[in-house]
């Protein structure tokens, strides 16, 4: 007698039973190798290739264009064949005013000094958006997080300056100040004087002028973004924290601003970015200044390229400021990336 009989079950398995009545074993198929590596890459085509194509066509390839431009002295009308080679001379005019010691004198006005002007206008722009714009959008952000009347229509209106257009914005700041506008007004009725060559054309207001336009209008941004950081932080924190006796500003310094150090290291990287490349609000608020007193990077780079028909002068420009974007992006993505990782628990190895 077989086992399954001594047993008393009377039941034999269905598989024994199929072994037993002759059937052949099933065997798992096993996916094709190289069906499976045509499928990954038909998936990487179909849905990478346009975003690389468009990353290729309206990045890469501007690029490789202005750096090529810049290596020439051209007008821009004329066919670029035509164009004289000068290989570094467009960069040592902006730097140090060329090499030519007949003719550095005169680059130094034309070139190198607009140039230094935009390029510290740039620079003292982006260390004040730091220094003002962070620590403002951030307590408004706290504030507007609290629960009070009205709470949904003020977030509206602290943002609606980031959603208008730059063109709009700029036109009805050049309105309010105007010599004869609403903020020369609203200063003379309080018993002082508006500067006397204009709000925007002043000297030393210009450019605090342009600043204060600037936070006006991009400190929405700011605030909508550590808003909805906030809107992750737990409640039962908090309430923990208040039930313990914090007060309200120990309790955003403790729990609330350092759990949303993500979002602030997200929009300092932004802001970095953005002001490097600040174009579009400045333009439009009188191109720059008529003497270059709040011009960028970006504006010099237009005025040069295009109202003076110094392509290759302004490509070497649209070059420099590529270059110190990378160079900031690189530096400060690879400092917040190691200091991320440098939070993150270690794993243990088992023994």
């Amino acid at each position: 007698m077989t086992a399954l009989e001594t047993s008393g079950t009377g039941t034999v398995p269905a598989a024994a039973a199929s072994a037993a009545a002759g059937d052949a074993p099933h065997t798992p198929v096993t996916p094709n190798p190289r069906k499976a590596k045509l499928r990954m890459w038909a998936e990487l085509t179909l849905f990478l290739g346009p975003a690389l194509v468009l990353f290729l066509t309206f990045v890469v390839y501007p690029v490789i264009s202005a750096a090529r431009y810049s290596l020439y002295q051209w007008n821009g009308v004329e066919q670029f064949s035509d164009a004289t080679f000068i290989g570094f001379e467009n960069y040592a005019r902006a730097l140090f005013g060329g090499t030519d010691p007949a003719t550095k004198s005169a680059f130094m006005t034309a070139y190198t000094e607009p140039f230094q002007a935009a390029f510290s206008h740039t620079i003292a722009i982006l260390v004040l958006s730091l220094l003002i714009q962070l620590p403002l959008g951030l307590l408004i952000a706290l504030v507007l997080n609290r629960r009070f009347p009205g709470r949904a229509s003020v977030r509206v209106i602290m943002f609606a300056p980031y959603v208008l257009s730059e063109v709009i914005a700029g036109i009805m700041w050049l309105i309010i100040f105007d010599p004869n506008g609403v903020a020369t007004r609203l200063v003379q009725a309080v018993g002082l004087n508006p500067p006397a060559g204009g709000w925007l054309e002043d000297q030393t207001w210009g450019f605090w002028t342009v600043f204060f336009i600037i936070t006006w209008k991009y400190i929405g941004l700011a605030v909508i973004l550590f808003l909805a950081g906030l809107s992750g932080v737990p409640q039962e924190l908090q309430d923990a924290a208040s039930i313990d006796g914090a007060s309200w500003w120990q309790t955003q310094w403790r729990i609330n601003i350092p759990l949303i150090a993500p979002t602030i290291r997200i929009w300092v990287f932004l802001s970095l970015i953005g002001s490097i490349q600040l174009f579009d609000m400045v333009w439009v608020l009188n191109q720059g200044g008529t003497t270059g007193q709040y011009s960028t990077i970006a504006t010099y780079m237009m005025q040069i390229g295009f109202f003076r028909s110094d392509w290759g002068f302004g490509s070497a420009i649209a070059v420099i400021m590529f270059l110190l974007s990378f160079a900031v992006a690189s530096f400060y993505m690879l400092v917040v990336l190691r200091r991320d990782n440098a939070d993150r628990p270690k794993k243990v190895k088992q023994a």
